[in-house]
């Protein structure tokens, strides 16, 4: 049997946002829910994209968002590299949905529902901390029990994850090893994994022969687009650090990063849109906007 890798943008999204159980499966898993009467027992899938109020501001996406019967929203991205935008990304699309449930003049602050923002990470980006799992809150300073609600952040670093030190619950280690362990090279995925019955069911999802020619392209390009966004970080790096000096490597990073991603997202677009793949693929592989796919 050969298999994706379920991290890649049409895996990911087809396991998770495609099947509410699973989807839910995930979120209690690795979400901080302290009782069994906090947790998912239900789910509605919401539109991915978080489209602004006017049509002059930016338009954003997630991979999966969905909210459950109490109207608590649940936002799930998977991010291969990592950068100091992303975060201000997942923080911008949290306050986007938990701002917009606000509909008109007569709704009431106090009806509003609490925004989870979970977000797997491919990718190493707090070196010092020898911990995988990242939980954030508002909180005060001084006395971090007092909590503002209404947000929260989960990110995992994926790189750093070990079944055998994680503290987390069993399916939180069952759906991590899973997105950890299984790629291209999968011939026979783990009995143990196999062994639950959502985890064996997300396995059979990511099976090669599940996908299309074109879909199979998709995620090749998806793969490629990724090698090169991490070859032009590390050479804007080491550029950087030949200079010897912090400030020459972030000025490296940002400029040769900047640059360099946009002329081969625009080259990498125009390709697939020749293609026919639809405008939310390409965004989210590139990271263009709808509007400049459109003008491509």
């Amino acid at each position: 049997m050969r298999y994706l890798d379920p991290k890649a943008d049409l895996t990911f999204k087809k396991v998770f946002g495609e099947h509410p159980d699973l989807v839910i499966s995930l979120l209690n898993a690795l979400l901080p829910f302290d009782k069994p009467e906090e947790e998912i027992k239900e789910i509605e899938y919401l539109t991915p994209e978080l489209v602004p109020e006017t049509p002059l501001k930016k338009n954003s996406i997630v991979d999966v968002r969905c909210k459950d019967k109490a109207g608590r929203q649940f936002l799930v991205e998977m991010q291969m590299l990592w950068s100091t935008a992303f975060m201000q990304r997942v923080l911008f699309n949290a306050s986007k949905a938990y701002v917009r449930q606000l509909g008109g003049r007569e709704s009431k602050y106090e009806l509003l529902q609490p925004v989870y923002s979970l977000n797997l990470v491919n990718d190493i980006f707090l070196p010092d901390v020898p911990d995988a799992y990242h939980d954030y809150q508002i909180v005060q300073v001084e006395h971090t029990d007092k909590i503002i609600e209404g947000l929260r952040f989960i990110f995992v670093e994926l790189p750093k994850f070990k079944p055998q030190n994680f503290k987390g619950k069993k399916m939180a280690v069952l759906w991590l090893r899973y997105l950890t362990e299984i790629n291209e090279q999968t011939r026979q995925a783990p009995k143990e994994l196999l062994e639950n019955p959502e985890i064996s069911k997300a396995v059979t999802e990511i099976e090669e022969s599940a996908f299309s020619d074109a879909q199979l392209w998709w995620y090749d390009d998806f793969w490629d687009a990724v090698r090169v966004e991490n070859t032009l970080i590390s050479d804007a790096l080491r550029e950087g650090m030949e200079k010897g000096m912090e400030k020459g490597m972030e000025k490296g990073r940002q400029e040769g990063m900047q640059e360099g991603i946009k002329q081969s997202n625009i080259q990498n677009a125009r390709g697939m849109k020749a293609e026919g793949i639809p405008t939310e693929i390409i965004a989210k592989i590139t990271g263009l906007t709808p509007d400049e796919i459109a003008k491509l």
